[in-house]
């Protein structure tokens, strides 16, 4: 029975461990295709790529890590069907959920280890990722001299740059203003060709500029207040121009502006969140009557009415009284309920949104437990599904993995979105990918414990044959 347990957890972890691999690539390239733009040619180190690099890594384990259990699960049974394995242990007399017994252990570690890395590390990695994808995000351009653009990139200067090569180092036609304390234009230097590099540490961008020409403008004395009474010209077959580059080094924000996000949170700081979130909701509703009262005016009596006249409930007031009563008493109607109209809709605005940012934490909470249970659900349908189809591999199990996992992501997309809109209780919204895979894993489960031939296309063949024989005999 040990040898029959070692032997299913050597066939699941090498598939676990590839696909694992496999999919946090795949997810690490679309990350890149996404933000290539923002991190590609702004002169960053390259420790900093590879470090947002592993930030965004830890952030796609939530997504990776269902869908690896689910892909190794088919994997590892279909490979024991195909190989006639799960036959030679099931003629032991062991069968299936038995032979399930070491994989549920092993998932259920892995679910609860899910639990605790996104309780733990997750938001931690979260914090490092955005506001490292910010800050790089918000970093001027290293393409400092664009063609055909007056680049204004380097204080006191003004360059332009007619065409440049492929690899952008060797630059034709320069146009470079160089600005006094004025601000004027007073030296312009201009040159047929150049080369582009940065000095180490990139601390300066160095032009070397060759055949070219300087023009120089200053005064023509000690007292003169004309600037331009002297031209200087100059002409050079090679010179170098030095530009400092430190208002170009990234710049971090203080990572404490983020930690008030909800996926920065752990699981008690979040229903630390939703719990006061929730008094200070109820305590700004119940507030509502008082804020309100003053605006509702019946009538303004004095503290001791001298005698009131009865009007009947029947008759109308505004009959009783004459037409610049009428008029004026409309007037002040009209404009308290402006000021009551006002008030509660700065009110309302103010619930909406206080209680939608109450439902994204609380969403946020429950994530903690869905990432975990969701391993377990997978497992319950991929490993099954593996014992029925019989077939190893990167072929058919991956297509099957890949639609279960689309319908389970679908569904919990759904779910999340109608618990931010509030169109659905938190619990249900965030469980109902859960609540309507359970059923058909165990379905499966069942299926699988009973050799049934869910997946045989001739014995569908053989029944559709003989329905259709029936239906001509009559």
């Amino acid at each position: 029975m040990k040898k029959i347990h070692l032997l299913l957890l050597k066939s699941f972890i090498r598939p676990f461990a590839v696909t694992l691999f496999i999919v946090m690539f795949v997810l690490l390239m679309l990350f890149l295709f996404k933000y290539i733009d923002d991190l590609i040619g702004k002169g960053f180190a390259w420790y900093t790529i590879l470090e947002l690099m592993l930030y965004n890594s830890a952030t796609n384990v939530s997504m990776a890590l269902p869908l690896s259990v689910l892909l190794s699960t088919i994997m590892t049974y279909g490979a024991l069907g195909e190989n006639y394995e799960l036959v030679a242990i099931k003629a032991a007399g062991i069968s299936l959920r038995r032979a399930m017994y070491p994989m549920i252990a092993i998932v259920s570690i892995l679910s609860v280890a899910a639990f605790f890395f996104s309780d733990f590390m997750l938001p931690v990695a979260n914090l490092k990722y955005y506001s490292l994808l910010y800050d790089a995000r918000k970093q001027k351009s290293a393409d400092l001299l664009p063609e055909r653009v007056f680049s204004s990139s380097f204080p006191g200067y003004t360059i332009r740059v007619n065409r440049k090569d492929p690899d952008g180092q060797r630059l034709y036609d320069i146009t470079i203003y160089k600005k006094n304390d004025e601000q004027s234009n007073t030296e312009v230097t201009m040159a047929k060709e150049g080369t582009m590099f940065r000095t180490m540490g990139d601390k300066f961008l160095v032009l070397k500029l060759k055949d070219g020409v300087s023009y120089i403008e200053s005064k023509g004395g000690d007292n003169s207040y004309n600037i331009r009474q002297r031209l200087t010209r100059y002409r050079f077959k090679e010179t170098e121009t030095k530009f400092d580059l430190s208002a170009f080094k990234l710049s971090r924000t203080d990572e404490s502006e983020f930690k008030s996000a909800s996926e920065m949170m752990n699981l008690k700081q979040l229903r630390f969140f939703v719990d006061s979130s929730e008094k200070a909701v109820n305590a700004a509703v119940n507030m509502n009557y008082k804020l309100l009262t003053p605006y509702i005016k019946y009538f303004t009596l004095p503290t001791k009415p001298p005698k009131i006249k009865y009007i009947p409930a029947d008759k109308d007031v505004l009959k009783s009284m004459t037409l610049s009563n009428q008029i004026m008493a409309l007037s002040t109607a009209s404009s308290e309920i402006r000021s009551i109209r006002d008030v509660l809709k700065n009110r309302t605005d103010k619930y909406d949104f206080d209680s939608m940012t109450i439902r994204r934490y609380a969403s946020q909470a429950q994530k903690k437990f869905t990432l975990s249970a969701a391993c377990i659900v997978l497992f319950l349908i991929g490993a099954p599904l593996g014992a029925i189809i019989r077939k190893g591999g990167l072929g058919l199990p991956v297509v099957i993995s890949v639609v279960f996992f689309l319908i389970y992501h679908i569904i919990s997309t759904i779910g999340e979105k109608s618990v931010k809109a509030g169109n659905v209780p938190t619990f249900f919204g965030m469980w109902i990918a859960i609540i309507v895979l359970l059923p058909i894993g165990l379905f499966l489960s069942y299926k699988a414990a009973t050799d049934s031939v869910l997946f045989d296309m001739d014995s569908y063949k053989r029944f559709f044959n003989k329905f259709f024989k029936r239906k001509a005999a009559r």
